[in-house]
Formats: structure tokens, sequence, C-alpha cells
């Protein structure tokens, strides 16, 4: 089994006044060429955006982003539709940017900090014609895995669909538990982001918002040492 450890304390970090942005792979003035990519996964951004503010219209072509909000009003609008489409926290967002598209992301609050992780997947079909979806999905049950985001060429009920073959899921783990993880085939590599909590992969410890990838193996498994809650991303390491 092969890992890699990024500590949350050695991630990129930009102050911007209305954004805290914590990058975990180079992006923007963030550049470490030992951090460029993990496989197909391209970008883990940690953002936390004031009230009020956001990102302008902006373009985007043949990449797939994922949205996650943990805190706060995220309000999205792109060329496709030209109106603010809420997305909270519990639900997920996609975006298919293919050919080309516009859009522009802000906090749709006047008094609360939104909180969100936002991932960049490469994709395996090049100039597809945009699209964007959300889903808004159950509460987490302790100790079992949801699975958010799987290949639009699967069969996978219940997941928002990208244009790869990667598997996005998280898991609330109760204290003193343990969770037994299988990857998809021996191509792919799982890059795990611990949101909060104490856990155990490989004898090695994970604080808040510290991370590891693992490839090439076919499973591992996971020790809570108290209540924490996991994001995997799970991607083709050759593509």
């Amino acid at each position: 089994m092969k890992t890699i450890i990024h500590k949350a304390n050695t991630r990129g970090f930009a102050n911007h006044g209305w954004l805290q942005a914590n990058h975990s792979f180079s992006f923007a003035s963030y550049q470490n060429q030992d951090r460029i990519h993990f496989g197909a996964l391209r970008v883990l951004n940690d953002d936390v955006i004031a009230p009020k503010m956001g990102f302008g219209t902006h373009p985007h072509d043949n990449m797939e982003i994922i949205t996650i909000p943990l805190k706060g009003v995220l309000k999205h609008k792109d060329n496709m539709a030209d109106e603010w489409i809420p997305v909270l926290p519990g639900e997920v967002q996609v975006m298919s940017a293919g050919k080309g598209v516009q859009h522009s992301e802000i906090n749709g609050s006047v008094n609360e900090h939104l909180s969100l992780f936002q991932i960049w997947i490469f994709p395996n079909k090049q100039n597809v014609k945009p699209r964007y979806d959300q889903k808004k999905f159950d509460i987490l049950n302790t100790n079992q895995l949801q699975t958010l985001v799987t290949s639009i060429d699967e069969n996978h009920e219940g997941s928002l669909k990208i244009h790869q073959d990667a598997i996005i899921s998280r898991i609330h783990l109760e204290e003193n538990s343990s969770f037994d993880y299988t990857l998809k085939s021996k191509n792919h590599g799982v890059y795990i982001m611990n949101i909060f909590g104490n856990v155990i992969i490989d004898d090695k410890k994970l604080e808040s918002r510290d991370a590891i990838g693992i490839s090439e193996t076919e499973n591992f498994s996971i020790k809570a040492e108290n209540s924490s809650q996991l994001l995997f991303i799970e991607v083709p390491m050759e593509f």
C-alpha cells in the first residue's frame, strides 16, 4: 500500500480578506511541484467566504467540479440557467464544464460565513455538453458509507454523476468504531479528507482537516478515536 500524508497545516493558504482558502493541491498563487494532483483529482479547496461576497462570473472548461457546502448558504448562477440557485449544507452540487461554461458563486447570507469544499476532477471525456445538477442527501447514518457522486457511465441509483470513473463518498464514524474501505480497482486510489475528529489509518493518525492519499492496495481499515467525519475521493491514478 502506498500512502501520502498531507497535514492540515501544510496546505497552501491564501487570505484575501473576504476569502480564507486552504489548498490541498497547487492552485492560483499556491504552487507546489509535489502537490499538483492525486491521480484524476486536481483540486480540493477548503474555503470560508465572508457574507455577501464570492466569485464573480468566470469561465471553466473540461473539468468536473463538485461543491459541498458545510455551513451557510451558497448561491450559484451559470449561463445555462442565468438564475441564482441556493445550495445548502446536506446538498451536493456537480457541474460538468465540458466545452465551456460561465458561472458565479457567492455567499447568499448577509451575516453568516459560508464554509465549503470544492473539488475539481479531470474528466474522461472532452468537450461534452455542459451540465449542472445538485441533490439533497439524507443525514448520515453512523458508521455507514454514503455515496455522493459516481460515473455517468454507471447505473448507480441515488448519486450525482460526473464524466470520470470516480466515487465521492463520506462517512460519520462514532467513537472507537472501525470501518473497512474497499477500492474499486487496482488502478484507483482514494484521497481521504478528515473533516473532523481523530482517526487512525495504516498506523497513521489523522486529526481535523488532515488528509491521506492511498493507492496500490485493494482495501484498508479506519479506526476512529472519537466522533469523526471523513470525505473519500476515489479516482483513477492513471487517466
